[in-house]
């Protein structure tokens, strides 16, 4: 089995982010911290946990001792001995008493919330930290012994090609095994859906896209997943179960859990999650919208889908599904070696593929 934890609280707000999320407030931290164990140990079931995730929010926002407070909840689970155990961190809410506390929890994967290394882009964006400060941090990791470090970056909040070919170069400079590469999505509820921010321009966002393909392949790094990119062994075990569309625990405000068929969401409200009412909705997916969400998610892989497993799986042939023999004709899917898969010529039009299995 495989776990999410959100931690909800933020230095401060960014001006992208739609994930559930409030100002870090001292007097929350501990009543929504003794609430998550309590949602943990009536949920949890003994299962052993192959990978834990803690996102947020920023759970490093926490400060030394709720942040051990958080990691000593971790040890209710029954933990695979080689189990990836993953926290995220913004730069400027991490130091090295933080990065020693999480490496005595055997915390072994962090993924820092880096999206960008240009000044003027992190301030578009509204983070706080610095190229320098990005250096600074990854330092501190490996002196640690955690070198299994991936990183976010968001392209596409101007139109300047130069600025994501000097993030990639300096990104290739730290000898980091992994990066998550977003093209910028402009949610409704966030400051850039308030003031009305617009896309750039298609045909740029495109070149920008293969650039950062074509680059990080070439610099011997696995295009995985549409925004996914690994040495050769560092590929998010926990991110690659969601694609697969398998099982795992979601724990704390907003997360969500699937298992036996049931997607549970958890309350986005604050006040109702320490107070004990974590379920806001329970649906039940039928063999159908299984199927579609198992199309769905596991086209997003770069090597797709396993035929024979997801024949045996569902009973069924998957190539009798939706349009694949449509889609297959016009060479937008392809079958090799058991495996159905996106094209890579149209990978960057995937939405516009996956849309055929809603």
């Amino acid at each position: 089995m495989y776990i999410y934890i959100h931690i909800p609280f933020c230095n401060h707000i960014c001006s992208y982010c739609d994930f559930p999320k409030v100002l870090y407030d001292k007097k929350y931290i501990n009543k929504y911290l003794d609430s998550l164990k309590r949602e943990i140990v009536n949920r949890y079931k003994g299962e052993v946990i192959k990978t834990i995730y803690i996102g947020g929010g920023t759970p490093t926002a926490l400060d030394y001792d709720e942040l051990e407070k958080l990691l000593d909840i971790t040890d209710i689970f029954n933990k695979d001995n080689n189990i990836e155990f993953t926290i995220e961190s913004n730069i400027e809410s991490i130091d090295d008493d933080k990065i020693r506390l999480l490496k005595r929890y055997n915390v072994n994967r962090v993924s820092l919330g880096v999206q960008s290394f240009d000044k003027d882009i992190l301030r578009d964006l509204g983070r706080i930290h610095s190229k320098d400060d990005v250096i600074r941090v990854v330092d501190l990791l490996k002196k640690n012994d955690i070198n299994n470090i991936s990183i976010d970056l968001i392209y596409g909040v101007n139109d300047d090609i130069n600025v994501i070919k000097r993030d990639i170069n300096l990104f290739l400079s730290l000898n980091i095994p992994h990066v998550s590469c977003y093209s910028l999505i402009i949610e409704e509820h966030t400051l850039y859906g308030i003031n009305n921010r617009e896309y750039i321009d298609d045909d740029i966002d495109y070149n920008i896209y293969k650039y950062i393909e074509d680059t990080l392949i070439d610099k011997g790094y696995k295009h995985y997943e549409v925004s996914n990119y690994a040495r050769d062994g560092y590929e998010s075990i926990h991110n690659i179960n969601y694609w697969n569309n398998g099982e795992y625990y979601g724990f704390g405000l907003g997360a969500v859990s699937y298992i036996n068929k049931y997607r549970i969401v958890n309350t986005k409200s604050l006040t109702k999650y320490i107070d004990g009412y974590y379920l806001d909705n329970k649906i039940y997916e039928d063999i159908n919208e299984e199927i579609s969400n198992t199309l769905i998610l596991g086209l997003r892989k770069i090597d797709g889908i396993e035929i024979d497993k997801f024949n045996s799986k569902y009973q069924t042939n998957i190539i009798d599904l939706y349009n694949i023999k449509e889609l297959i004709r016009d060479k937008k899917l392809i079958i090799n070696n058991n495996r159905l898969f996106v094209n890579s010529k149209y990978f960057y039009l995937l939405n516009d593929i996956l849309v055929n299995f809603i």
